[in-house]
């Protein structure tokens, strides 16, 4: 058996609503609960303003004959499950799909982004 200790990176499996989907590449999460903005003045640094921020999940995925496009467009209130190559499980509770998927068929892959109020890394 090969010894994965250091094994950080490369792999990811992630299920929508506990439907696998096949990721093609580029999985990003953002697991933030606020924004931080740095207020200035013409007379120095005044301090930060801070806004809600919703998680998010994206990744580009592969189209196949059994993936539906318009499906992720329709997509509210979902989990996204993602197990990582590093051991970590991120999860995505109470998601929906922002912008909107266009398929490059050069590659059959297309985007998709979730937005939500819950993004945890296990």
């Amino acid at each position: 058996m090969a010894d994965t200790t250091g094994l950080l990176a490369g792999t990811a499996y992630v299920t929508v609503d506990g439907l696998t989907v096949m990721v093609e590449g580029s999985f990003k999460y953002k697991p933030t609960r606020v924004k931080r903005e740095t207020l200035t003045g013409m007379d120095g640094v005044h301090g930060y303003k801070e806004k809600p921020s919703a998680g998010s999940i994206s990744m580009s995925l592969r189209d196949s004959r059994g993936t539906s496009v318009i499906g992720f467009n329709n997509q509210t209130n979902v989990t996204v499950v993602a197990q990582l190559a590093n051991g970590k499980t991120i999860i995505g509770s109470h998601m929906w799909t922002v912008d909107e998927q266009e398929v490059d068929s050069e590659d059959a892959k297309f985007d998709v982004k979730w937005e939500g109020l819950s993004v945890t890394e296990n």
